[in-house]
């Protein structure tokens, strides 16, 4: 494990009735590989019922695995990115358990060597940077799925899913809340992401979270956790923390023990509740699979996987400080995703504004994306007319309001894309002329007296009052920033 993962302690959130909360999480990232990790068989998803199952995927006498080295490429970068060690040579394990959709009677995975070693997540919580340490990421296979609907009160099996490659991302036990286990969460499911290993689509189980949860008094030993299992929303992750803190620390208050179980939660309920008592690997009966030879990276390998990574996201957050102006927080909303960076980047040249550019993607733009339920790749508005739009705003050639009355204009689609057409014909065009606009700021002081004595008095309200009467005057063409500062001249206070 790497010095920088022990170096960060973990964050003590207040106890909770006295009770001190330790979380772990075990997540699930679906690899982005066409293929399945021991078969040729396709992985996409939404396919009938077995039509993506082949004779490996299906277990048949004879059959004989093949590493997929896209699988190990993407968990080399992944490695790569949180800082973690790759491993030069990693081994593949049986884990053997029975269960309906698991035809071989035991599933692929990695136990004592794992591919990645150590590394870690950061995030932010409460305006303060927070990280997680990993324990490891191992490379698996997942297993069926069980299908328990229009089967006649009986149940089918669909191999479909059998072999898609998996990155189990295994977190060390450093969380102190629902709400850090939740942003860490979100930070690991950004950075899967963003680097292009999982499309993170969590219903259709492409990210999932299993979240060992236990309580102890502050000081005290580890107490028994209880491990939640396929958690497929943010939301869940958290009201299933919070259900199951909740439930242990009634049971300990009662004078009863826990024990060691796996449990799920039930979202109509809020509720959680227990499935099988929690198995030890030893349960496992973990051996090396006789039929995968060592993986081996060599250091060329890293290399060359290294060279085609992208910019991660906390260093383009930096360099967005650094050379756009932008404040720490706009930075970091810039890059929540590689689709929102792309856009913010392309809107900043296509203006010449970064901060009005962030501005416009944080407020208006993520307000009509949310609103219609579409990601920023699907913004009906091109960037270069959106860009043209906020250069006439930096310009003063329209105001905030007006432009935005444009931008909705531009959403719906019927207006065209020539902004400056737009402006002219719908008469909000600003009024910069400056000896126009003294002299309605000169009429608007001789005729609001009472106005001007009341600002003269120290009223700031009574100002705010005479720059809505210009703007009045002006018909709303006026540049308020320009009617102010004239304003304040003629009234001896600029």
């Amino acid at each position: 494990m790497n010095t920088l993962a022990q170096a960060q302690a973990p964050l003590q959130a207040p106890p909770i009735r006295g009770w001190e909360v330790v979380i772990g999480l075990e997540t699930h990232a679906q690899l982005s590989t066409a293929s399945k990790i021991f078969s040729g068989a396709a992985t996409r998803f939404g396919a009938a019922p077995n039509t993506q199952a082949c004779a490996v995927d299906l277990a048949l006498p004879g059959t004989l695995p093949v590493m997929n080295k896209g699988a190990v490429e993407r968990a080399i970068v992944f490695g790569l990115a949180v800082g973690a060690r790759i491993a030069p040579q990693s081994v593949f394990a049986r884990k053997n358990y029975f269960y309906p959709d698991l035809p071989k009677g035991y599933q692929i995975s990695q136990y004592e060597v794992p591919v990645v070693q150590g590394g870690r997540v950061e995030f932010m919580l409460d305006g303060h940077r927070r990280s997680v340490r990993l324990t490891r990421a191992h490379l698996e296979e997942d297993a069926g799925k069980s299908l328990h609907e229009d089967f006649a009160g009986c149940s089918g099996i669909d191999l479909n899913r059998a072999g898609t490659p998996l990155l189990e991302i295994v977190s060390e036990p450093d969380m102190r809340s629902s709400a850090e286990a939740v942003e860490y969460a979100r930070a690991l499911h950004t950075l899967v992401v963003w680097l292009g290993i999982c499309d993170g689509n969590m219903q259709e189980g492409s990210f999932r979270c299993d979240a060992n949860v236990s309580v102890r008094r502050p000081g005290a030993p580890f107490g028994t956790r209880r491990e939640i299992k396929n958690l497929n929303s943010f939301r869940f992750l958290q009201q299933a923390i919070d259900s199951e803190i909740q439930w242990q620390i009634d049971r300990l208050e009662d004078g009863l023990s826990i024990e060691q179980a796996t449990v799920l939660f039930d979202p109509d309920s809020g509720e959680t509740r227990a499935m099988r008592s929690k198995e030890d690997a030893q349960d496992y009966r973990y051996f090396p699979d006789p039929d995968l030879p060592p993986l081996a990276i060599a250091p060329d390998w890293i290399d060359r996987v290294r060279a085609t990574m992208p910019e991660m996201p906390g260093a383009m957050a930096e360099r967005f400080q650094r050379d756009d102006g932008l404040p720490a927080y706009d930075a970091a909303m810039m890059t929540t995703s590689r689709a929102q960076a792309r856009c913010y980047e392309a809107l900043r040249a296509a203006c010449g504004a970064p901060k009005l550019a962030a501005n416009w993607l944080m407020g208006d733009v993520a307000k009509k994306l949310n609103a219609a339920g579409l990601d920023i790749e699907h913004m009906p508005v091109p960037v270069a007319v959106l860009g043209a739009l906020i250069r006439r705003v930096a310009d003063g050639v329209v105001s905030h309001n007006g432009a935005r009355s444009l931008f909705d204009l531009l959403w719906a689609g019927d207006s065209g894309h020539d902004v400056d057409a737009l402006i002219e014909s719908r008469g909000l065009k600003q009024m910069n002329d400056t000896s126009a606009l003294q002299a309605i700021v000169d009429s608007v002081i001789a005729s609001n007296a009472k106005s001007v004595d009341e600002f003269r008095a120290g009223k700031d309200k009574a100002f705010n009052a005479l720059v809505g009467q210009v703007m009045k005057a002006s018909q709303g063409k006026a540049n308020p920033a320009q009617a102010g500062d004239l304003l304040r001249k003629a009234l001896g206070a600029g």
